[in-house]
């Protein structure tokens, strides 16, 4: 045997066993090598943004927007919108799509399959909505393009669609945890805010992409968090209620700005080109006297840890960004959400530290420690993913005091969001109003998990329409347990009970050998598969990286019980590879659910 069929072989083997649940190996393998092109993107990503704003903003600082004059600050936002406008009015409607709600609508309705075109047009329009001042955060962009690396890497090399799924979510770890050095949010980031779902399976290979994106990211960058945090403590069990009051307020916030959103993407009727040249002078007017607004902001998010910032200056630059970001994005800009939703939770978090410094200065917590508790709250009421929340807390601080006000302020802040305003995560939120809601039950997460690979009966025959007595004679020394009858051109279109075949001959056996006795030619005498006596039942196609889910809903779609399945190696060529029944993807549940 060759070495290339040696490889063909192995691969075929390794794609076989990433289509079950037992595949541990194998996907520890691919999280790896996940996690280490997801950084190296996102680098390449963050370099094409920082190396033209050192250079553009004043003191080479990439984040310095504030140095720039009142003219510039005007111009800039105004002129990256006219660019992203032409840009994207020349793109379909689907191809507009960005972000985290793009990555969560490909996973459950397309499979993960996230397109090269998907991926530079994140890519593209995530530099320009930064660079231009815009009011963004490439935390979004960054997952996009990190679930993109993960699915262009399982496509091209035909690996099952659940295992796609678990790849896009090391690809979403791996983003999250290079752009904030927080492997450990990076993974329930990934579990809870994207996949929706905590699988031991998922958890190992999810883990070694992180890990991965964390090293890479730090051996360029340090091992210094995304924030300047100083040592963040609560003074007094007193601030107690304080800090409730806290989250009931960002709570608040946040319903107030997942509503803006929402009700701004009712305008999507409107030329696309209008609506993003509006979104970028909007942000030029504010800008010109809020620049704390534009970019990312994460200067002005430290200087508010550091409690540098005055109350009136973060009353107006948290609406100032809560109203531009929400317009923005119900508009069609291409703007991340991630990096806005803390910096308007360390505004609100650092009004109320201000004012407890003012109304109780010998019991209070610096103002820092309130804004990064509020960062905290808003990150967990907006995606409605508190254990991520609490995690991104303890990491960014690596100060354990920190845990336990902010799991109080998280479940609040979360809780009245969720409960009160019945606000969905952002993501959600985005995608109900384009239309868009999906299944997300107990029973569909576990037919995703695995693919058709793993429970499709492999003993089969193919046969013509008609066949001699021996060549029947001769498929039951097989003994398969299906004959696949082909049409004209090849294609399985009915499937034969091989026993009832064999019931047949039986029955007809005396005729036979009369005919052998006389001297006939037995071969004269042919078998018409479709005239037979039998229990023949009609066949659609499936292919072989589907999912069990995806199997479902073909039955459905084809009012068939029974299905082949097919892997298509180029046009017109394709290899029936098994047959799956409805009763096996029922069964198999059944039996995984004991």
């Amino acid at each position: 045997m060759s070495f290339k069929d040696s490889f063909e072989n192995y691969k075929r083997a390794f794609r076989h066993k990433l289509s079950g649940l037992e595949a541990l190996p194998q996907l520890a393998f691919l999280g790896l090598l996940v996690g280490l092109l997801t950084s190296a993107v996102i680098l390449l990503f963050r370099l094409f943004i920082e190396l033209p704003l050192m250079y553009f903003l004043p003191g080479g600082d990439p984040e310095n927007f504030e140095g720039l004059s009142q003219f510039m600050r005007a111009v800039l936002p105004i002129s990256g919108a006219i660019i992203i406008a032409c840009i994207w009015y020349r793109l379909k409607i689907s191809q507009r799509k960005v972000g985290v709600a793009l990555v969560i609508e490909r996973l459950n309705y397309h499979q993960g399959y996230i397109s090269f075109k998907s991926m530079m047009t994140q890519f593209v329009g995530g530099i320009l909505t930064i660079l231009s001042g815009q009011s963004a955060g490439r935390e979004g962009p960054a997952v996009h393009l990190g679930a993109a690396c993960s699915s262009l890497m399982g496509r091209y090399f035909n690996l099952p669609n659940n295992s796609i799924r678990i790849l896009i979510s090391c690809g979403t770890a791996a983003a999250i945890s290079a752009s904030f050095n927080t492997p450990i949010a990076g993974v329930i980031f990934a579990m809870e805010v994207v996949m929706m779902e905590y699988t031991i399976a998922g958890f190992t290979p999810v883990i070694l992409a992180s890990v991965a994106a964390a090293v890479l990211s730090q051996a360029v960058y340090g091992n210094e968090p995304a924030f300047l945090v100083p040592q963040l403590y609560m003074n007094s069990l007193i601030e107690i209620p304080y800090i409730i009051i806290c989250g009931i307020a960002i709570g608040i916030v946040s319903a107030a700005f997942i509503g803006l959103i929402k009700k701004t993407i009712q305008f999507s009727r409107v030329n696309i080109f209008y609506r993003i040249l509006l979104a970028g002078g909007l942000t030029g007017l504010c800008a010109m006297y809020l620049p704390e607004i534009m970019g990312i902001g994460y200067d002005t998010v430290n200087q508010t840890l550091l409690g540098q910032v005055g109350l009136l200056l973060l009353f107006t630059i948290a609406i100032g960004k809560i109203v531009i970001t929400g317009i923005s994005v119900g508009l069609g800009m291409p703007s991340g959400l991630v990096g806005p939703i803390l910096f308007i939770g360390a505004c609100v978090g650092g009004i109320f530290g201000v004012l407890a410094e003012l109304f109780m200065p010998s019991i209070a917590s610096s103002p820092g420690f309130y804004a990064m508790l509020g960062m905290g709250a808003m990150m967990g009421a907006a995606l409605q993913a508190p254990l991520a929340a609490l995690l991104a807390l303890l990491e960014l601080t690596q100060n354990p005091n920190i845990i336990m006000p902010g799991m109080l302020i998280i479940v609040v802040s979360s809780m009245i969001s969720s409960e009160v305003f019945k606000q969905q995560s952002i993501f959600l939120s985005i995608l109900k109003v384009q239309g868009i809601d999906f299944n997300n039950s107990p029973v569909v997460q576990a037919l995703r998990r695995v693919s058709v690979g793993a429970i499709m009966s492999r003993q089969f025959v193919t046969a013509n329409k008609t066949l001699s007595f021996p060549e029947a004679q001769e498929m039951l020394r097989q003994e398969p347990k299906y004959i696949l009858i082909n049409n004209s051109e090849g294609k399985p279109v009915s499937m034969l009970p091989t026993v009832d075949l064999a019931h047949y001959l039986e029955e007809q056996q005396l005729t036979f050998d009369q005919a052998e006795k006389s001297d006939q030619n037995i071969n004269d005498a042919m078998i018409d598969l479709f005239e037979i006596p039998a229990q023949r039942k009609d066949l659609s196609s499936l292919y072989f990286q589907a999912t069990l889910q995806e199997a479902l809903d073909r039955f459905s779609e084809t009012k068939t019980d029974i299905l082949f399945v097919e892997r298509t190696s180029g046009p017109y060529i394709s290899r029936v590879l098994g047959v799956l029944h409805r009763s096996d993807v029922e069964n198999y549940y059944q039996y995984k659910r004991k």
